[in-house]
């Protein structure tokens, strides 16, 4: 029951969340409390991105590691797949940070005033 609602809170979170940048009306100026939401945005974007990128790693490494230990001789034939897998998950993490530094692109004009 406690994993449904741990789901169910992470859903709203990081879809129901960012509506509230969405909430702004059309061609308003950008005040403090918008700009600090963008800033959240980009907190919020590198944090799911690396725990999510540091979970499957990890998890990755695991299987990796335990076909190797039951059989030793595939330990070539698992290694190249598992780095190219790895490369793929963390790509998925640099994609965040590019994003994040998108977005913060956007509010450090604006900090000034």
């Amino acid at each position: 029951m406690s994993r449904n609602v741990a789901k169910f809170t992470a859903f709203l979170f990081c879809f129901l969340v960012p509506m509230v940048a969405f909430a702004a009306p059309a061609g308003a100026e950008t005040s403090g409390s918008e700009r600090s939401i963008y800033g959240f945005a980009m907190a919020i974007a590198v944090g799911l991105a690396a725990l999510g990128g540091g979970m499957g790693q990890g998890r990755a490494v695991a299987a990796a590691l335990e076909g190797i230990c039951r059989n030793p001789n595939s330990a070539g034939k698992v290694l190249v797949p598992m780095l190219l897998g790895l490369a793929f998950i963390e790509s998925l993490v640099i994609f965040a940070l590019i994003i994040a530094f998108t977005i913060g692109g956007y509010i450090a004009p604006t900090i000034g005033g």
